[in-house]
């Protein structure tokens, strides 16, 4: 008896939401409103292309240096190329062997693409001439004619990577191998303007770690977008 006062019960309940609800639903469908909930309008209108729309954080700073092959290279020499641009140095006895790999697996991604290229710059140039890089990069089975590493003048080298893109690097002889730097990797668009993605809460992470898997894979993806841009 119990039961079936509970059935008609929820019966009774059913029966008056479908009096209520029904019209309304009718009327939105014939409307053509039912698409237009919130919900359904946060969906739909998201963007995947928007979404991942890298923040441009501005002008990348200008260089003219020398490479491995004794030619000049410049930013210029780059424009109109999506690239990516480390601070490293040959002898360096710890994170380079690191960013070294990270950075051949990004070419070995790219390698073919006459719009993408690298920029490798030592920051040991006393040590690092022309022919030390060009037997480095040799050594590391470089085959990208579009990945520079560049040398010059100490200052202005040391300039370029703490007062221009802000990544560190210093002199230390308490230090294995004498210097000091990060490990980080910036990316630069066609326009020469430095570019990142946004972190979860909304901020820029204006570089790339180059000795992280996740930094790696990140940048990979978003010079496919660069690219395409």
């Amino acid at each position: 008896m119990f039961k079936n006062k509970s059935y008609i019960g929820i019966s009774f309940i059913i029966l008056i939401f479908g009096i209520y609800a029904v019209p309304k639903i009718v009327d939105r469908v014939t409307n053509g409103e039912v698409v237009k909930g919130n919900r359904l309008d946060n969906v739909g209108s998201k963007d995947s292309k928007s979404d991942a729309k890298l923040i441009k954080i501005g002008p990348a700073p200008k260089f003219e240096l020398t490479n491995q092959n004794n030619a000049k290279v410049s930013n210029e020499t780059y424009k109109g190329k999506v690239y990516v641009l480390e601070f490293f140095f040959t002898t360096c006895p710890s994170i380079c062997p690191k960013m070294n790999l990270s950075m051949l697996e990004i070419e070995k991604t790219f390698f073919g693409n006459p719009n993408f290229g690298i920029v490798s710059i030592t920051i040991d140039p006393n040590h690092d001439t022309p022919q030390v890089l060009k037997e480095h990069a040799k050594l590391l089975g470089v085959k990208s004619s579009n990945w520079n590493f560049l040398t010059g003048d100490k200052a202005t080298i040391m300039d370029l990577s703490n007062k221009g893109f802000n990544l560190y690097a210093g002199e230390n002889e308490k230090v294995s191998g004498g210097f000091e730097h990060s490990g980080l990797f910036a990316l630069i668009d066609k326009d020469g303007n430095i570019r990142c993605r946004k972190d979860e809460f909304g901020n820029p992470n204006i570089y790339y770690d180059g000795l992280d898997k996740k930094g790696v894979r990140d940048i990979q993806e978003d010079i496919k977008i660069l690219l395409a841009e």
